[in-house]
């Protein structure tokens, strides 16, 4: 067996390249291993991005197909969100067992439920399916993220951290190229859903040849592993109480202020603005991927520049943007969300790398599925809010502006977060002893 401390602490010279990845950029120069991990880990987010997108970009045919009622999309909506609470009964397994082992457990979860979606003969089923996927989808991506702020070097982190989420993003991408398709596609959205299982089940075998994580290895040969489920999910909420209040809290607030606005847009497009789901389709391609690149610059820039000043400018652009773009008219709605969504997933990827470096190994998983969990329920609650709102002004872009308020409250409390950037993980987050 390699010892974890090399690993950790590879050789300058060794095996390092930079790949160049046409509109994302450069990867990181990194090392044979670390690039073996960086791509597998990004297909957990890759599919559970083709997955949201599709609910969203084809939430008005899956309304029509299933006879949902127009007051029954907020609820269901959120009830679907809430299938990521449950991503926290998974997480602290793979603090105990290992991060590789978790990981080829929920994509064959999340396989199958993706797959019993695409034959939901009703609105009921179509949710309780939706659900479970997402408690696998959840899991899968809170430690791939872990498992790539674990390999990396210091100096690259955010700048991979970034990379993996506008990989991850990707999947958006493909699900709009597939929804310009909708009318065509035999069986219509169920289709969509069927594609998604062929990449799927190529991807189980490829995750076999995964490597543990070195951290991981290292803890568990100086007996710092935790033993017992519960107690990644005690030490969490015991060893770093402030940090992990002001994460939750910004990750509630950002999401219960935007979530509704990113869900709903294709459907106000189409509702409001007339588009048809072709021309849908080709802004969330074309201009999703100069969004997504805000991924990447974020990171790039929160390696240089540090996380918390880039970190808030991000998080305070990002609602004003979507301000703009549920009240802008005509064409000038294009730009406007483009650089709404370029904002959002920078100050997205932030907080993604956060919830990595602000917690130790024994319990880093369960501290990312914590800060999806806060995520969910917020983003829950502006659904369920968007409703109430809508209901009480008849409009769903006074709804969703009215809901950023919470969004603008999330930067001024990460202004108070402790600097991170080029800081080796056990430096900003060292064990703790609190069992």
């Amino acid at each position: 067996m390699t010892d974890p401390a090399v690993i950790l602490n590879p050789p300058e010279d060794e095996d390092r390249k930079s790949i160049h990845l046409g509109f994302l950029g450069r990867t990181p120069p990194f090392t044979k291993r670390q690039r073996r991990v960086f791509w597998i880990a990004s297909t957990a987010g890759f599919f559970d991005q083709y997955d949201r997108a599709l609910l969203s970009l084809a939430l008005k045919q899956i309304q029509a197909g299933l006879k949902i009622a127009e007051s029954h999309i907020g609820p269901m909506l959120s009830l679907i969100r809430l299938g990521y609470l449950l991503s926290l009964l998974m997480t602290p397994f793979a603090d105990v067992f290992g991060r590789r082992r978790l990981l080829l457990y929920t994509v064959v979860g999340y396989t199958i439920f993706t797959g019993l979606i695409a034959i939901a003969p009703n609105e009921r089923t179509f949710v309780a399916f939706q659900i479970i996927a997402r408690a696998f989808a959840g899991a899968e991506a809170a430690i791939a993220m872990v498992i790539v702020a674990e390999e990396v070097d210091a100096a690259y982190r955010g700048w991979a951290i970034g990379l993996l989420s506008a990989v991850s993003s990707s999947g958006y991408g493909l699900a709009a190229i597939v929804f310009a398709f909708v009318n065509t596609i035999p069986y219509g959205w169920r289709g969509m859903y069927a594609i998604a299982l062929i990449p799927l089940v190529v991807v189980i075998p490829l995750r076999r040849v995964l490597p543990e994580s070195a951290r991981f290895e290292k803890e568990k040969l100086e007996g710092l592993k935790p033993v017992k489920i519960w107690e990644p999910v005690a030490r969490l909420y015991t060893a770093y109480p402030r940090r992990l209040v002001m994460m939750l809290s910004i990750s509630f607030l950002s999401n219960m202020g935007g979530n509704a606005s990113g869900f709903l847009f294709p459907k106000f497009l189409q509702d409001a603005h007339h588009w048809s789901p072709a021309n849908v389709s080709m802004l969330f391609f074309f201009g999703g991927a100069l969004g997504i690149v805000g991924s990447i610059v974020a990171g790039r820039m929160s390696d240089r520049f540090g996380r918390r000043v880039m970190g808030t400018a991000f998080l305070f652009l990002a609602p004003l943007f979507t301000i703009w773009m549920y009240t802008a008219s005509g064409w000038s709605i294009v730009p406007a969300w483009i650089l709404g969504t370029f904002f959002d997933f920078a100050g997205n990827m932030i907080l993604s790398a956060y919830s990595a470096e602000l917690f130790p190994t024994s319990y880093r998983s369960t501290a990312g599925s914590a800060l999806a969990i806060a995520g969910t329920t917020g983003g829950a609650l502006g659904l369920f809010f968007e409703g109430v709102l809508y209901n009480l002004t008849g409009s769903l872009s006074r709804a969703v502006c009215y809901l950023t308020v919470f969004w603008m409250i999330a930067p001024a409390i990460l202004w108070f977060f402790p600097e991170t950037s080029g800081r080796e993980l056990e430096e900003i987050s060292p064990e703790a002893n609190v069992i």
